[in-house]
């Protein structure tokens, strides 16, 4: 059987750090980089744990920037 995971993309230089997505993620698989900025300034949202999406939308949902996209993965 098919199992179904997820992949979220972020767009790293338009991300400007409110941190809706975090805590929109029912899985926590977002956080915010600690230590590293973009072009504008801002802490980024990221991946920190990949394995735990399952592609539920729910952080591109709540995004004001419109910068995050979610991927559906089926693995055979």
């Amino acid at each position: 059987m098919a199992k179904i995971s997820g992949a979220v993309v972020v767009d790293t230089q338009r991300c400007k750090g409110c941190n809706l997505c975090v805590v929109a993620c029912p899985c926590g698989v977002l956080a915010l980089q600690g230590k590293e900025v973009n072009n504008r300034g801002y802490h980024f949202a990221y991946m920190a744990e990949a394995e735990k999406c399952i592609g539920c939308q729910s952080c591109a949902l709540v995004c004001p920037d419109a910068c995050i996209e979610v991927y559906r993965v089926v693995q055979k």
